[in-house]
């Protein structure tokens, strides 16, 4: 879920190793919360920059909603009963990761936060990892989607992965593909097209390797670079392979871009699954009733009462709504941290323990973490009558039916 490169994953962690080398001991350790009068929480987070779009949407709103939330309620509530308010301490990362691992290293080192909350994207939650790890800091990595969520998990052991991998993704498609061409709605053909860099990359391995397990026909495959904003040739190419199914696992600008310029190529496929954007609450309102149909990850229970409640305190208190995937799991996680630390204080190692192993009531519902990883999540949604909904896993309670074919995009 970010716009980051193989090569700069690298780079930023070995920049991170550098950074570690030269801590020696310098893991920092929760004071006693005697003489307290705060709980000091840090992130760096995209405020600028190419990241700045899925940041602003995802994740920083929650960070300031559960921080308002927990404040007006007298702070974090501390094993003996008594609270201590929440005092922020945040950095741009400018959407640049070296930035994301300076930062971090400095709330640990310098600016000695109790909690650091993780960035947003996948690869600046991979390039962040060892500074959570060396320094003692739980990391609830909530928008990163890897199928290597366990051996993350396993290797840095304070690390907590919360929104799947690839392969649950494109499994679900599958799935609903399968479902839909034995019914006679589609044919067995799809077209494929994906960012060349993180987010794509894993979800199209996970998706050939889906697809081909369940004997659908890949019959157009092809990877794009970050930052291609004329997709009309791939949508033509896609167009004449004849496939009833289009997917693209692309960042937000390219997904906006994708959805308008589809719609002046007249480019009607019966099913249309795009990535990251879709759920966002501007897509629906650049769209409007044109976005009917659309399939993308995430959904969101609408009969889920908590869930609702949640979207209206945050709608009003950020005066925009939530995004349809990854907002509410990202407050779930926050409420996750709370808990935790209610339960066994300020001790890190207490409370990474505790998120491990512990059982939490959240938005959610009953939480519990498997292996480290929040397993019940939504991996497919569909827009329908102005809501995201979930419609995969078809088997789960709050899960509604898709409705395909999509119908043509109305006449330009």
């Amino acid at each position: 879920m970010t716009l980051f490169s193989r090569r700069t994953t690298l780079r930023a962690i070995g920049l991170a190793a550098a950074l570690l080398a030269g801590a020696g001991s310098m893991a920092v350790i929760a004071q006693d919360t005697g003489d307290r009068t705060s709980v000091k929480i840090g992130y760096a987070i995209s405020k600028t920059g190419a990241n700045a779009g899925g940041a602003g949407i995802t994740t920083l709103p929650n960070y300031q909603l559960w921080v308002h939330e927990v404040n007006e309620a007298g702070g974090l509530e501390m094993p003996d009963g008594s609270r201590l308010p929440i005092e922020v301490i945040e950095y741009d990362d400018r959407s640049a990761s070296e930035e994301v691992v300076r930062a971090i290293e400095r709330l640990a080192t310098q600016d000695n936060v109790d909690f650091i909350l993780p960035p947003w994207g996948t690869g600046f939650n991979l390039a962040a990892a060892p500074l959570f790890d060396r320094f003692g800091y739980p990391q609830l990595a909530v928008s990163a989607v890897t199928d290597k969520a366990p051996e993350f998990a396993a290797r840095w052991r304070k690390s907590f992965w919360m929104l799947g991998g690839g392969h649950d993704y494109t499994e679900a498609l599958a799935d609903i593909l399968t479902d839909q061409h034995e019914a006679g709605t589609i044919n067995n053909d799809v077209a494929v097209i994906s960012v060349a860099d993180g987010f794509g990359i894993d979800l199209i391995t996970a998706a050939r390797q889906s697809f081909a397990d369940a004997g659908i026909n890949l019959v157009y495959d092809v990877t794009y670079p970050v930052g291609t904003t004329d997709f009309t040739p791939m949508l033509n190419e896609a167009a004449a392979s004849g496939a009833d199914t289009f997917v693209a696992f692309s960042y937000p600008p390219d997904t906006f871009a994708l959805t308008q310029q589809a719609q002046v190529a007249a480019y009607n496929p019966k099913v249309l699954y795009m990535g990251v954007g879709v759920g966002f609450p501007v897509y629906a309102a650049n769209n409007g009733d044109k976005i009917e149909g659309i399939m993308s990850l995430g959904g969101i229970d609408i009969t889920n009462e908590a869930v609702m409640e949640y979207r209206a305190r945050h709608t009003e208190f950020i005066g925009q709504a939530p995004d349809w995937w990854g907002s509410v799991i990202t407050y779930n996680s926050l409420q996750m941290l709370e808990e935790a630390i209610k339960r066994r204080g300020l001790d890190r190692e207490a409370v990474a323990e505790e998120l491990s192993t512990g059982t939490f009531e959240t938005v959610l519902g009953e939480v519990k973490l498997e292996g480290n990883q929040l397993r019940t999540l939504w991996f497919g949604g569909q827009w329908q009558d102005g809501n995201f909904v979930a419609v995969a896993p078809s088997d789960r309670e709050g899960a509604v039916a898709p409705r395909l074919p999509k119908a043509p995009w109305p006449a330009q």
